[in-house]
């Protein structure tokens, strides 16, 4: 690393401070030394997408690792706690009008073997309780509408996301990253410098200033101005993966019963967000401009809502998918300059922050040098395209026979060899957790979060003709008294919120 090293961030909102937030922390003595300046440069200009407003456990463990706590930020950002996703309307020929994806936490160990069992003998063709929620505590909290904060004599970590305003959080990792050293520029990039290997040697400002640096990092959101336009690397496009490319966004008001969950809602040609905030609901669709136009979405939006037609709306559009390579030259790309898939999963800031904790890794290891380039490169491609899969099949397995979109999902026969070796498995009856370590997916979405959606669907063979009547681990184990006695140790959400 060169005296000093700089690094330069093109671009704000949550994935630019983000960034600046993990490159301070980590580096904090090379900051403190004078060896290592972190700048972030964005235009005063552009607001932040804000396409998204849910996250996975991801950040909890960001903002740990940046000792900063719920209460320090949450109240600032009219955060709420999230510890579900519910999905409401994808697969009704089954039987299943709603379904919950609960994130996992420590104590599911004692109940999570149960649900896979289950789930598997159900495959067998034996009529066994299968609904995710009943399995994992977080499912039972949602449906009490408690949150995660526990006693201290309560011995087990819990594991949640949260729900916040995208702009105000913006605001706070920006304040915080100044607070580590970060320095904070306002100005319109207007040029690109390159040295002649083709890496970036500077930004060019409108009012004159010149930014060098050692290394770039692309967080100009689907501009892709470093990454894409400067350095030209290949975007490869989802298009026949996932055929979503829109969304038309609207707040609603919230009463004093606060959810702690995201509901996601199947409409004609996509699908609904409800998100809740502290001061108000957020509300998205996200559809196929290739199956309904913008006046008609937004029209049914309204419609599911209950809102008046004179009611404004924001119409958004999205470029689905991922660069061949996140790392290019002397430049990273971050957030939506390095792809996005879409935010059925909540997964776009949680592969933000992921991919800058892998690079922090490679880079290190790699002598703070370019060595590890492409090995980054290749887990961060099989990182984001296995989380594209996982997203893919809950369109493929939809039993809805409304609308054309939603056949054309379900015939829909591009399909990676990793999805479909993982849906063989779980027809033909395997061992689907073999499989998934088998192809080392574990860290992007494991066995439990595969049955939960395969499970919730209903994605299952005819049960036999003769039941046994016997085999239900759920009734065994008595997981619902366990889960329930687990559950008084929690409180209402808006406690929680206080």
């Amino acid at each position: 690393m060169s005296q000093p090293f700089n690094i330069v961030i093109l671009g704000g909102g949550t994935a630019g401070w983000m960034a600046a937030n993990l490159f301070a922390h980590k580096w904090a003595d090379r900051l403190a030394n004078n060896q290592l300046t972190v700048t972030l440069v964005e235009s005063p200009d552009i607001g932040i997408v804000g396409v998204g407003e849910g996250s996975t456990p991801t950040l909890k463990r960001f903002f740990s690792m940046l000792g900063i706590a719920d209460a320090d930020w949450m109240r600032q950002c009219n955060a709420t706690y999230k510890m579900n996703i519910a999905f409401k309307g994808f697969s009704p020929a089954s039987g299943i009008d709603c379904y919950s994806h609960p994130f996992v936490s420590q104590i599911d160990t004692f109940t999570q073997r149960a649900f896979l069992v289950n789930a598997r003998t159900r495959r067998l063709g034996l009529d066994t309780h299968t609904e995710p929620a009943d399995f994992l505590l977080n499912g039972v909290l949602a449906k009490q509408n408690k949150g995660p904060q526990t006693p201290a004599n309560f011995p087990f970590r819990m594991e949640y996301g949260y729900h916040f305003d995208s702009h105000l959080l913006g605001v706070f990792l920006q304040q915080h990253a100044i607070s580590l050293g970060t320095e904070h520029i306002q100005a319109n990039v207007d040029q690109v410098k390159q040295h002649e290997n083709g890496d970036i040697a500077a930004l060019c400002c409108k009012d004159g200033r010149e930014l060098k640096g050692d290394l770039f990092v692309d967080c100009s959101g689907f501009s892709s101005v470093l990454m894409q336009k400067t350095l030209g690397v290949k975007f490869n496009c989802y298009q026949e993966n996932l055929f979503n490319d829109s969304a038309v966004v609207v707040p609603t008001p919230i009463g004093k019963h606060i959810p702690v969950e995201t509901t996601s809602t199947a409409l004609s040609a996509g699908w609904c967000w409800k998100i809740p905030l502290t001061n108000r609901f957020g509300n998205g669709y996200v559809y196929s401009s290739d199956f309904i136009s913008a006046n008609h979405a937004e029209r049914e939006l309204k419609q599911h809502l209950q809102l008046g037609e004179d009611i404004e709306c924001r119409h958004l559009s999205m470029q689905v998918g991922s660069l061949a390579k996140q790392w290019q030259n002397n430049c990273l790309g971050i957030g939506l300059s390095a792809g996005f898939i879409e935010p059925l999963e909540a997964t776009a800031l949680h592969l933000a922050q992921i991919s800058v904790e892998q690079f922090i890794l490679e880079f290190e290891e790699g002598g703070f040098t370019n060595r590890l380039q492409g090995q980054y490169n290749t887990k961060m491609h099989h990182r984001t395209e296995r989380t594209r899969d996982y997203i893919v099949a809950h369109y493929k397995l939809n039993t809805r026979n409304d609308s054309e979109y939603w056949r054309a999902n379900r015939n829909n026969m591009h399909l990676s060899e990793s999805l479909l070796q993982i849906l063989d498995v779980w027809y033909k009856r395997g061992d689907l957790e073999a499989e998934i370590n088998r192809q080392n997916l574990s860290s992007h979405f494991n066995a439990v979060s595969w049955n939960c959606l395969l499970s919730g669907y209903g994605a299952f063979p005819p049960l036999a003709a003769k039941q046994p009547g016997t085999g239900d681990l759920y009734k065994e184990q008595n997981i619902e008294s366990f889960l329930q006695g687990c559950a008084l140790n929690f409180s209402n959400h808006a406690e929680n919120l206080r």
